[in-house]
């Protein structure tokens, strides 16, 4: 084992339910070269650890007639503590934001929002963003095109 507590065989099961999270346990036992019973074992104590945090169904945007990504560095006017809590509550709360991070530099935050048109970030801009408590900034940036979305983490070869 190593020093984290899974193993290459632990490694090859994050990576193949990373490709397919839906994938079978005999198929799973069978890609990680183990029978079902250890194999299932492993993948309980990967999410019981928190390792695995859940599982998704992963949709195609333009399905859902979202084309258009966002992205957006915003600065606060203040740092303090419950401002920075106000700010992050009142982000979860839009489903647009799909990605939302704390930054160090120039910028207090960086967020992804998708949504249909332009004219609907616009609405979004006007009607949540600048309404979102604190907002000193905002600067947005439009997509031109996704050259590469993945949601899958590199796991390492070992330690």
């Amino acid at each position: 084992m190593a020093r984290n507590g899974f193993d290459a065989i632990d490694r090859n099961i994050l990576r193949e339910i990373q490709e397919d999270g839906r994938i079978s346990m005999v198929e799973l036992a069978d890609k990680v070269g183990l029978s079902v019973s250890p194999c299932l074992r492993r993948l309980r104590k990967l999410e019981e650890s928190g390792v695995i945090r859940k599982y998704v169904a992963l949709l195609d945007p333009s399905h859902l007639h979202l084309g258009v990504n966002v992205f957006v560095t915003v600065s606060l006017t203040q740092h303090d503590e419950p401002s920075l809590r106000r700010f992050e509550t009142a982000v979860q709360q839009h489903p647009e934001i799909v990605d939302c991070y704390a930054m160090v530099g120039n910028q207090d935050y960086m967020m992804r929002i998708v949504v249909q048109d332009p004219a609907a970030y616009q609405k979004f801009l006007s009607e949540v963003m600048m309404k979102l408590p604190g907002v000193a900034n905002i600067k947005s940036s439009f997509t031109l095109h996704e050259v590469k979305n993945s949601t899958r983490l590199p796991v390492p070869e070992s330690e």
